[in-house]
């Protein structure tokens, strides 16, 4: 996975609370048994209509937002169903970080475990974020993941909180199994260990 340190890129005002997953990644697109391929279903329905035109009344449509790679959004993001493809689909049109006031709880497990930085601030600070990018176009933030600042184009800075161990994984880029064989030399020497101390453990049972 692609590590996150210090990213500066076009956010897009996401206001509606209550996005589910079958909103970001709808059912009916479920086709593929791997990861490739998902960027078209990404809100697919808020995006097209039912002849497969752009609806223009959406923000990631539009000519100030269409590049845009930190969606700011409101609150229970990525409720509904635990389906993995709702993360996956968002990375591969390019969202690297989501800022929200609460996330669904499976939902952003699925961030964590993909590479996708889910960021919760208070409602007060979303709202003023949203209200930021609705009114200036093309509004870079800067996300500073070490310092755990989003700065705004007019240098205002907003800190958030983070799992520290949540942190290390995403600017390693690396996931839980990654993370768990960076200790393999540990894990070895454990088990020569535990092959003297309790070798009964390492005894295969007679075959029948």
């Amino acid at each position: 996975m692609k590590p996150f340190l210090v990213e500066t890129d076009v956010a897009a005002p996401l206001p509606q609370p209550n996005v589910d997953t079958d909103g970001i990644m709808p059912k009916q697109i479920l086709k593929r048994i791997d990861r490739e391929g998902l960027a078209g279903g990404a809100f697919h329905d808020l995006r097209f209509d039912a002849t497969g035109g752009k609806r223009t009344g959406f923000v990631l449509n539009q000519a100030s937002y269409d590049i845009a790679r930190f969606p700011v959004c409101a609150s229970n993001f990525g409720c509904g169903s635990s389906r993995e493809y709702a993360v996956w689909d968002l990375m591969q049109i390019g969202i690297r970080a989501i800022i929200a006031r609460s996330f669904a709880g499976i939902f952003f497990g699925k961030c964590e475990k993909n590479g996708l930085l889910a960021i919760t601030l208070p409602e007060k600070e979303v709202d003023a974020l949203i209200q930021k990018v609705l009114q200036v176009d093309r509004t870079n933030l800067t996300i500073d993941l070490g310092k755990q600042t989003i700065l705004t184009s007019d240098e205002i800075s907003v800190f958030f909180e983070i799992n520290p161990a949540r942190k290390q994984l995403l600017m390693d880029g690396a996931d839980h199994i990654e993370q768990t064989l960076a200790f393999a030399p540990e894990i070895q020497q454990f088990e020569e260990a535990q092959k003297t101390d309790l070798c009964f453990l390492w005894k295969r049972p007679p075959a029948r």
